[in-house]
Formats: structure tokens, C-alpha cells, sequence
């Protein structure tokens, strides 16, 4: 599915004609980068806003900036997605100071990280980007269902070109690490993660999502050396070459949250879910294109299922619908 919009197109340009004075919308990893974009963004169309991080200093600090940029409601909830204890201690606070979700945009993540262990002990990457979220969603999901026309969004990317989820060792305790596997492999959960969302939710009117925002520069590549930085664009460039696309460079920040935008509001996609979406358009399954496209072990239902059963393991909860 295709849309008006393109590689181009920025936050404020999809979100043009919407009007978000009824939507309340939360949003992980928002106090920087493509979270408080996302966040500057749906707040200049009225959304009331739920910005939660790990920092909370900076998430007041973003908070007060936007609302004053905005004159958006906005609220903060620290939440430290690498610990499973702060996860559960934030969605108490959630249910009890929220009556209501209607878009929830799980942003935050980490990538190219060096091998290191969460709160809980889980490979950093694979905790934070995935398992994190899994259980924040879930217990944040009786706010999701007060809410109305809801939508999931599950920051991926096309990094899950680099690697499939080994559900035999996903935790790298008994093969070498690589940094970039560790990133594909948490980048194609969250892609898994929105099918097996959309199976449960569905019924309910809920849709979820998963989206590549596109290569950007943001404190998201925290942990990547010069040496990463330079891979990655060489990369990039290669890949533009190939594809004989002038666009597939780097995106600017508010380019980078646009197909967030589009996902969380397009009318076109109010009954569908379960899809991957990239520069604002749905992507198409492809197993060898190497600028486009999403793999098709990404999405395949019965390794969704089999995610969502090893998640419920590692966090020590099973969650139906």
C-alpha cells in the first residue's frame, strides 16, 4: 500500500490535515531523537501527550519545552526499559494516573551496543529493544483497551535484514556475539512482536505495527565507534548505488518520524495491522533486496507465536486475549 507521502516527507507534512485534540498518545524513548519529534509533532495537532524515559530530568525538561512549543498536555512516566522492575513499577504508575491509551509508540531502543547484560540479565539489545517493550505493552494494555481507534507502533528497522531471532540462544550465552546480529535480531522482534499483537488485539479494533524510520543520526547509535559510523554510511551509500536511488541516504529527524506518523493516523490502514511499514508506505516481502522490504521470516505468524511464548518465559508472564 502506497501513500501520498514518500522518503521526503517529514512529521508535520503527514500530520498536515489531522486533527489529534482527542488522542492521547504515549511514547517510549521521548525526550530525544525520533520520540520527541514524534512527540513535538502529534502535540502541534492537539494530542495529549505521555512521554516516558528512563532520565527523568530530561523527560521534564522535554516535556516543559514541547508543551510550551505545542501548548500540548503533556505528561512524563520514567520507565527504565532494561529493568523488568522498573517496567512493572511504571505501568502501576501508568494505570493509576492514566485513564487511557490510544496510540502507543514504543520508540526507545539501543543499537550496535557492546555485549552487555540488562537489570534482568538478558543481551542488552534483545532485552531493551524487544523484551522491554513486550512487557510494558502488555501491562500497559487495559489503558490501551479504555482507549479508542488504538494503534501500536513498534519501532523496527531495516536492520532486521542482519538477522533473524535465534530461539535457541537469543541472549548470546552460547555463540559469539556480534553487535550487528544482536541489533537485527531485536530489530526483527518488533516486527514479530506487531503480528502477534495484531492476531490478539484484532477483534478488538486494535492495530499494531511495525515501521523503519530510515538511517538517522541520533543518540540512538550512542554506542557505535567512528569505525561503526563510517560502516554504516558507506553502506548506505552502497546500497543507493545499487538501488539507483538519490534518496536512500540519511534522513533528517523529522523525516526520520514520519512513517511513525503515518502509521499512527493514516485512515487508510483503520482495519489493518500486523505490517511493516517504510517511508510512509507499506513494504512489500522480499527476501534478497537489500535496500527495501521486509523479510519474510519477519512476519511469518508461527514465528510469532513462538516470540510471544519464549517472551512470556523471560519475563516470567503470560498475557491473553
Amino acid at each position: 500500500m502506497m501513500s501520498e507521502f514518500g522518503f521526503e516527507s517529514t512529521a508535520d507534512e503527514v500530520l498536515a490535515d489531522k486533527d489529534l485534540s482527542t488522542r492521547v498518545v504515549f511514547i517510549t524513548g521521548a525526550y530525544s531523537g525520533l520520540g520527541r519529534e514524534t512527540a513535538r509533532a502529534m502535540g502541534a495537532k492537539g494530542a495529549h501527550l505521555i512521554l516516558s524515559g528512563r532520565d527523568a530530568a530530561k523527560l521534564e525538561s522535554a516535556a516543559r519545552e514541547i508543551s510550551q512549543e505545542t501548548g500540548a498536555e503533556v505528561e512524563t512516566l520514567v520507565c527504565d526499559l532494561a529493568s523488568l522492575d522498573s517496567i512493572r513499577t511504571a505501568a502501576k504508575d501508568a494505570t493509576e494516573r492514566f485513564e487511557r491509551i490510544d496510540i502507543l509508540i514504543n520508540n526507545a531502543g539501543v543499537m550496535a551496543a557492546p555485549l552487555g547484560r540488562t537489570a534482568d540479565g538478558f543481551e542488552t539489545q534483545f532485552g531493551t529493544n524487544h523484551l522491554g517493550h513486550f512487557l510494558l505493552t502488555n501491562l500497559l494494555m487495559p489503558l490501551v483497551e479504555n482507549g479508542s481507534a488504538q494503534r501500536i507502533v513498534n519501532l523496527s528497522s531495516r536492520g532486521h535484514h542482519f538477522d533473524q531471532v535465534h530461539f535457541d540462544d537469543p541472549n548470546f550465552e552460547h555463540r559469539d556475539y556480534d553487535k550487528w546480529q544482536a541489533y537485527g535480531q531485536s530489530k526483527t522482534a518488533n516486527i514479530l512482536f506487531s503480528v502477534g499483537l495484531e492476531k490478539r488485539l484484532k477483534s478488538k479494533g486494535i492495530h499494531a505495527y511495525a515501521v523503519h524510520p530510515g538511517g538517522i543520526m541520533t543518540n540512538l547509535g550512542r554506542h557505535m565507534s567512528e569505525q561503526d559510523i563510517q560502516f554504516m554510511m558507506a553502506r548506505m551509500r552502497k546500497l543507493a548505488e545499487e538501488s539507483g536511488s538519490s534518496g536512500e541516504g540519511f534522513k533528517s529527524i523529522p523525516q526520520g518520524a514520519a512513517t511513525t506518523c503515518w502509521v499512527a493516523t493514516a485512515s487508510e490502514l483503520a482495519d489493518r495491522g500486523g505490517l511493516y511499514a517504510e517511508n510512509c508506505h507499506v513494504a512489500e516481502i522480499d527476501d534478497d533486496s537489500t535496500t527495501e522490504g521486509v523479510r519474510s521470516y519477519a512476519i511469518e505468524p508461527k514465528k510469532a507465536e513462538q516470540l510471544w511464548k519464549l517472551s512470556e518465559e523471560l519475563v516470567g508472564e503470560t498475557f491473553a486475549y
